[in-house]
């Protein structure tokens, strides 16, 4: 008897070393697993990490610069002209395709939907894929935004994205009014295009495009002054300005002009 219940501990023995090394052997393969999985999802995150931190990084040069002083001189722009102006509260369904005529827009029927159109306020700039559709962005001129848009050619220029980004840094918020203002792409290239857009610029606005050798463009939508009767639509015009680089000093001069309380909605987000 005594030797059958040695036995019989001695199998529960072994039984039981076996579990233990098939438990360690399975932690062994869990961590396996679950080790390049984690590496894996630590440098995901911090690949996604990088470009925000790099280019707070690098934008921090710009803090104590004033706009003015922020890129090209305003002798890379062209003189401010003025177009006669439609749309003002020309509602169209969202997801309707609209022709505009300028190359960008300042103005024209537009989108008018609660978190679509217009744009919110408080996100400045707009990498090349994540750029709103036109038909949203019109109705933030309505608004008294002023918008630059920027060409793939400044796309592809680092040291130009820096500056565009650190001006965009100078507009924070959404509770200053002043400060109604976006920096978005502008699309003229099929082979170039974020999946949610479906057509390039040009075509959305018939063709029309940057002059020769520009690359940024500035709009905004006036009621023809801060002191204008927005019920008269005679004296509206779409304000543009083009430049070979972006120049802050122009950018200053324009918005200064062309305040956000010279527009059909100002006191509208």
């Amino acid at each position: 008897m005594a030797k059958k219940n040695a036995d019989k501990n001695s199998r529960r023995a072994v039984i039981d070393d076996i579990r233990k090394k098939q438990s360690s052997a399975e932690k062994r393969r869990g961590l396996s697993i679950i080790v390049p999985l984690l590496l894996v999802a630590v440098l995901i995150v911090a690949a996604a990490a990088y470009r925000p931190v790099k280019d707070w990084w690098d934008e921090r040069k710009f803090n104590d610069v004033s706009l003015a002083s922020i890129g090209a001189k305003a002798s890379a722009c062209s003189d401010i002209t003025t177009q006669a102006a439609d749309g003002n509260q020309s509602h169209v369904a969202t997801g309707t395709t609209v022709t505009y005529t300028t190359a960008p827009p300042a103005f024209g029927s537009h989108w008018n939907e609660s978190g679509v159109a217009p744009v919110a306020m408080e996100k400045k700039f707009y990498a090349w894929d994540e750029r709103p559709q036109l038909e949203a962005l019109v109705h933030n001129l309505e608004h008294g935004y002023t918008i630059v848009w920027y060409d793939e050619t400044v796309d592809e220029d680092s040291t130009e994205m820096q500056q565009l980004r650190a001006i965009a840094a100078k507009f924070p918020g959404d509770s200053n009014f002043r400060y109604k203002f976006k920096i978005v792409p502008w699309y003229t290239s099929k082979d170039n295009l974020p999946s949610d857009i479906t057509q390039t610029d040009t075509a959305h606005v018939g063709g029309a495009t940057f002059p020769k050798g520009m690359h940024i463009g500035i709009t905004h939508w006036s009621k023809g002054g801060e002191d204008a009767d927005v019920s008269d639509t005679s004296t509206q015009v779409g304000v543009f300005q083009y430049c070979k680089s972006i120049s802050g000093a122009a950018l200053k001069t324009f918005m200064t002009k062309y305040p956000y309380l010279d527009s059909p909605e100002p006191d509208a987000m």
